[in-house]
């Protein structure tokens, strides 16, 4: 039993002292927590209670009092376990993440509430600070610089004196909850970090770093980074901890860029930190987690006689080779851990049994799990979660529904993550109604739902196209405290949009970001594309400006690019597409490559614009950036048509002198682009016969 501390004397009746320790008999059994990354700080994660929690148990006359409030930093407790980047999304086909856990110490024979599927996790007492006040500061400032931010950001002196005037003091611990606030907006993010630099008397803290860091990383300016710890090397070398490298070699991880996240192992020591086994460990985990556990596996062949394996290594591989399916791979991992004296743990047995699971292999699942009883190591909630999704996958629901209760049966309590799970299977074969009774039954046994059940539910109305559903949904969340997240209003948008309720989608949009959420990526996409399906160009074209203003126009999203300039053009709106390309042409941020000049130059010329596709395609040589064969070809098809030789003399030059650099041969080059272009030719033409043949068929079985 652990005791209640608070900062405050207190003098409670005797019926709230029956309260108090009804809170503690009770405490145990929430579930409504969330798993942390054990960081070096790990006061900062803590663990936010909900007052449906409260008003659960009978405990709502505590929520009134001031020395009951619960906040991120007025907290009982918090959990933390030592497994990094827990997810909780169980969407896709993908092996559970939440599988991969880095801990190596469990308690088998404890499965209760508190130890789950992530392994032994300890209860820390904390003291409690209950004046709020300046998180309510932080709140309002937080607020009054990203609105200054959204306003301003391409113009940077108006947005300079704008946050002067603001009047707001730049202070420990605004900056990175700004630099949060601003999501994946990393031009917003940038601009008031530079801002911030130059304020007297601040200097930026370690949160404030690392939380730049993570942005630049996103962005894929590693070059920018590194800048940045060099000025923390300059400026607060003591600030340069083994997080901030983990994190840089995170980032160059996900990018795929395997070799740069190595050589950050041999770039730690000149900046005064040393790598160790965990520095080591987290390497290989994110090499794993991001589909290089080939080069992964090789890394640790090299530097195992230089650190010794732990069982987090072998972990890590396992997980990895799962994730791929190679069971065979896994299973040497597997021996290497017995040989090197380490018995495998339950972290090491879900893993394997999700490796069987995602391979379809339930036969040699089941097996595992005998084997795993026999050897004393009792299967938990994860266990039994693997497979209940690699079922639901498949389709096979009675069974998935026979495991959930085997596993209730045998003691094991299901958490949120498995009723996730087992909602997300019903509700993705269109059983919405068998979803809600879960969750339903879910709450019954004192589970709070999060975001990522309601998404599944909000996706299976989205198949389905019932928009009112989806909105009642959204109420339901705010009402019981439950705040809709990013994911969830794109679910939304995207339908509304669809449905062609682009003004709705406008309302979602601005309650979004009312509720301080910022648009992401694929927010823009849904909304610029729910924009040019009603013929909303200026719209479109405003969005599209902003998206790109704020740092979020990558490659992928060539393809809205390519869909808004077609439609700008087919309605004869040159001047709106040039100020749009220019806007993505001028931006720091956006490094257009050959695919994005291509679309742009083959808008114009399809739209008969040939003289300014050929004068974008000149731009596009000037940096050093040459055109695709069929580019070349077509431009010089249409400049022959309207007899203008000068143009074409000065491409064909350009073209000669860089091919010539890149050692390819003009004939060949030239021979290649009319080919491409013949071929491109008629697969469009083959396309239109097959489509008419189509249409012909549907309208002669109408007929008959």
């Amino acid at each position: 039993m652990f005791s209640i501390i608070t900062s405050e004397v207190c003098v409670y009746s005797s019926n709230e002292e029956r309260h108090l320790k009804e809170i503690e008999d009770v405490f145990c059994s929430v579930v409504d927590f969330e798993i942390i990354e054990h960081t070096q700080n790990p006061q900062r994660n803590m663990h936010r209670f909900s007052a449906l929690f409260f008003r659960k148990h009978g405990l709502a006359p505590f929520l009134s009092r001031k020395s009951l409030v619960i906040t991120p930093e007025d907290t009982f407790c918090h959990f933390f376990c030592t497994i990094s980047e827990v997810s909780c999304s169980q969407t896709s086909s993908q092996l559970p993440t939440h599988c991969n856990s880095k801990s190596s110490t469990l308690d088998s024979n404890t499965n209760n509430g508190l130890t789950n599927q992530f392994g032994l996790i300890r209860l820390q007492e904390i003291s409690i600070d209950h004046d709020d006040r300046s998180h309510d500061e932080f709140a309002s400032d937080v607020e009054k610089v990203y609105r200054i931010l959204r306003k301003y950001h391409s113009r940077v002196p108006k947005l300079e004196l704008a946050l002067r005037e603001s009047g707001v003091v730049v202070r420990p611990g605004l900056t990175e909850r700004v630099l949060n606030r601003c999501g994946d907006a990393g031009n917003l993010a940038y601009r008031f970090y530079s801002w911030a630099s130059k304020q007297s008397g601040h200097r930026h803290d370690q949160d404030a770093y690392k939380a730049m860091i993570k942005i630049l990383g996103r962005m894929r300016q590693f070059g920018a980074v590194w800048a940045l710890i060099d000025e923390m090397r300059q400026e607060n070398p003591e600030l340069i901890t083994q997080q901030v490298f983990v994190i840089l070699m995170r980032r160059f991880a996900s990018a795929r860029m395997v070799q740069k996240a190595v050589e950050v192992l041999d770039e730690m020591p000149k900046y005064g930190c040393e790598p160790d086994e965990y520095v080591f460990g987290c390497l290989l985990d994110a090499l794993c987690k991001n589909g290089s556990v080939k080069e992964a596996a090789s890394l640790f062949e090299d530097m195992r006689y230089r650190w010794k394996p732990s069982v987090k290594h072998f972990t890590s591989l396992l997980y990895g080779w799962c994730k791929e399916g190679k069971l065979m791979e896994a299973k040497h991992v597997l021996v290497q851990m017995k040989d090197a004296g380490i018995e495998p743990d339950i972290v090491v047995y879900n893993n394997l049994l999700g490796g069987y699971a995602q391979a379809g292999k339930m036969g040699d699942s089941y097996d595992l799990l005998k084997e795993m009883r026999r050897k004393g190591c009792e299967p938990n909630a994860t266990s039994y979660t693997v497979l209940i999704q690699s079922l639901c996958k498949h389709e096979r629901l009675e069974e998935a529904t026979r495991v959930f209760i085997e596993m209730q049966r045998s003691g094991c309590q299901a958490d949120v993550i498995t009723y996730s799970t087992l909602i997300s299977g019903f509700c993705k074969w269109g059983k919405i109604k068998r979803g809600y009774e879960l969750l339903d039954e879910m709450i019954q046994q004192g589970h709070f739902p999060n975001q990522v059940i309601y998404q599944h539910i909000m996706v299976a109305h989205e198949k389905k196209e019932e928009l009112e559903e989806c909105k009642e949904l959204v109420n339901e969340m705010q009402k019981i405290g439950c705040p809709p997240d990013l994911s969830i209003y794109n679910t939304v948008i995207r339908l509304a949009c669809k449905l062609g309720e682009v003004k709705e989608g406008v309302r979602l949009w601005n309650e979004m970001e009312s509720s301080g959420l910022s648009p992401g990526i694929d927010t823009f996409v849904i909304m610029i594309n729910g924009f040019l399906e009603q013929g909303c160009l200026v719209e479109a074209c405003e969005h599209f400006k902003e998206m790109v203003g704020r740092g979020l126009f990558t490659a992928p999203q060539y393809g809205t690019l390519k869909d808004l300039m077609n439609s700008l053009l087919r309605a004869e709106k040159l001047e709106m597409a040039k100020d749009a390309w220019n806007c993505v042409a001028a931006s720091k941020g956006c490094q257009l490559n050959v695919s994005a000049w291509t679309i742009w130059i083959h808008a114009l010329f399809s739209k008969g614009h040939v003289k300014e596709a050929c004068s974008f395609c000149i731009d596009m040589m000037d940096k050093d950036l040459m055109p695709q064969p069929d580019t070349f070809a077509k431009l010089m098809r249409g400049l022959k048509k309207l007899y203008n030789r000068q143009f074409a003399a000065e491409i064909t030059e350009k073209v000669r002198k860089m091919a010539a650099d890149r050692q390819i041969t003009f004939k060949m080059y030239k021979r290649r682009g009319e080919r491409d272009l013949k071929e491109k030719e008629k697969e469009k033409k083959d396309g239109r016969k097959r489509r008419a043949r189509q249409r012909q068929w549907g309208g002669d079985r109408q007929k008959l």
